[in-house]
């Protein structure tokens, strides 16, 4: 049988299959599972794949080996910030998140979140560990689009400060108490081996429904307090500083959980249908006294050591594995979700996200990427001190180029000279080069102004009146009796 082009229908049948077998992520049959990890202070460099001479992370090496990398992909200098955006796809200012502390590190209730929008693409979701973005009712993840809720309080376990953020009493990385949707469970094990055994055990159950899910697992390591098992201690025990040790040990029991991970969903036949993105917060802490893959400076800081994300797509036989060089942002993260899950966005989230789709990148690492301007400021300024911080430690990124103002500045010490670096010439932002390029300068300053101004009305925490309380210290004495 011939069709109209003259060739014959089995022909062009078997030509069709090959197209889709070879075009990656243009077609996608059906939406993907999608597994986020996501770890807390665990830097850049803080991977073998990335050239550290003593950490070993063999199963982050695999996902690094067969998933597209993102090879500039910027972060906020700290975490709430970059959690932030990375579920409203905007800057964290527009979101109300200015700090991680003091109340400023609550999402505002209006945002909608990739979870919302997975959720009523007919997606089912879970969060199992760090949230980060408040505390209270109706700041929770099950209010913000999260079907399963397995979280610990403030921004670590154990962690507490004034007013609103902090978790339950007494909590260690060990047999921790942790919120499970409506009641606090107390739990056996290490921290990192809980939240990835829960959520192992919610893919199983959620797994064999028609629908696909969102697993969202967020580790509190390897942020301080150094707490670990002594045999994952023991790695690294004398292969560097007893500091740097039990740092290590803490991604090496992160790498393990991401090797147990990989082969269920091989053991189960969810490796086809399931993307994972890999991903860190914010700049390297601890281990940047080995290595920093060569960039300057590190968590709290607006230089490329401070803002520089580790982030890996794996989906086998859909996404082809390589590296993207164009530069890409936290904000990007929720449209490109949302694209791959073939969630269209609606009205209000089209007005919300301020990044793009990085699916024509997927598809083809060389497609056209205009240059825009990415704006990356480290907040934590003093109370009531918004508008006199607005040039302390802060950046401008414009295609290779960024402006940046480094120094933290007491509230009031008034605008430094800008510098400025091309990172592709100069990845380490060794050589300062704003005398030779004036009018790039004040191009990109005038942006930083515009932007400026765009976010001031959106810091809605800055005047909050802290509550008496952390509400996880309320509700673990409501059910438990006790602090």
């Amino acid at each position: 049988m011939m069709n109209p082009s003259g060739l014959p229908i089995i022909l062009c049948t078997l030509c069709t299959l090959i197209f889709l077998s070879i075009s990656g992520a243009n077609v996608t049959a059906s939406p993907p599972n999608i597994i986020v990890i996501l770890t807390d202070d665990q830097g850049y460099g803080d991977l073998s794949a990335h050239g550290h001479p003593v950490l070993k992370t063999p199963n982050l090496d695999r996902l690094h080996r067969e998933s597209v990398r993102l090879e500039d992909h910027l972060i906020s200098p700290t975490c709430a910030p970059t959690r932030s955006a990375l579920l409203t796809g905007r800057h964290e200012f527009k979101n109300g998140v200015t700090h991680t502390i003091f109340e400023r590190e609550r999402l505002r209730p209006d945002a909608i979140t990739l979870a919302q929008a997975l959720k009523r693409g007919g997606y089912t979701t879970g969060i199992f560990g760090k949230w980060h973005l408040g505390d209270e009712n109706d700041r929770l993840p099950g209010k913000r689009g999260f079907d399963e809720v397995f979280i610990h309080g403030a921004g670590g376990i154990g962690q507490s400060y004034p007013g609103s953020c902090g978790d339950a009493p007494g909590n260690t990385y060990f047999d921790p108490a942790i919120w499970h949707n409506d009641h606090f469970e107390k739990t056996k094990g290490y921290c990192t081996d809980v939240f990835f055994g829960q959520a192992t055990k919610w893919i199983d159950k959620v797994a064999s429904d028609k629908k696909p899910f969102l697993a969202w697992i967020a580790t509190n390591a390897p942020h301080a307090p150094l707490q670990l098992r002594p045999e994952d201690e023991a790695r690294y025990k004398g292969k560097c500083s007893p500091e740097e040790a039990r740092f290590y040990g803490m991604i090496a029991n992160i790498d393990d959980r991401v090797g147990d991970l990989l082969a269920y969903l091989e053991k189960h036949g969810l490796e086809r249908e399931t993307l994972i993105v890999f991903m860190n917060d914010n700049g390297g802490t601890v281990g940047t006294k080995t290595f920093n893959a060569g960039m300057r400076g590190s968590k709290g800081t607006v230089w490329r050591g401070g803002t520089r994300g580790a982030c890996f797509l794996r989906w086998p036989g859909t996404l082809k594995p390589q590296g993207i060089n164009a530069p890409t942002a936290h904000i990007d993260f929720f449209p490109t979700i949302a694209d791959l899950g073939g969630v269209s966005l609606s009205g209000a989230e089209k007005n919300q996200i301020e990044g793009r789709s990085i699916k024509p990148l997927l598809d083809n690492p060389d497609h056209a990427w205009p240059d825009r301007y990415l704006f990356s400021h480290l907040g934590r300024w003093p109370k009531g001190g918004a508008e006199k911080a607005k040039y302390t430690t802060c950046a401008v990124r414009f295609g290779s180029y960024t402006l940046i103002q480094p120094k933290f500045l007491a509230a009031g010490d008034g605008k430094q000279a800008w510098q400025l670096y091309d990172l592709s010439k100069d990845p380490g932002q060794k050589t300062d080069i704003s005398a030779n390029h004036p009018d790039l300068v004040k191009q990109m300053e005038m942006a930083y102004d515009r932007w400026w101004d765009s976010v001031t009305p959106d810091l809605v925490n800055e005047d909050v009146v802290p509550i008496a309380e952390n509400p996880f210290k309320t509700r673990f004495i409501k059910q438990f009796g006790h602090p």
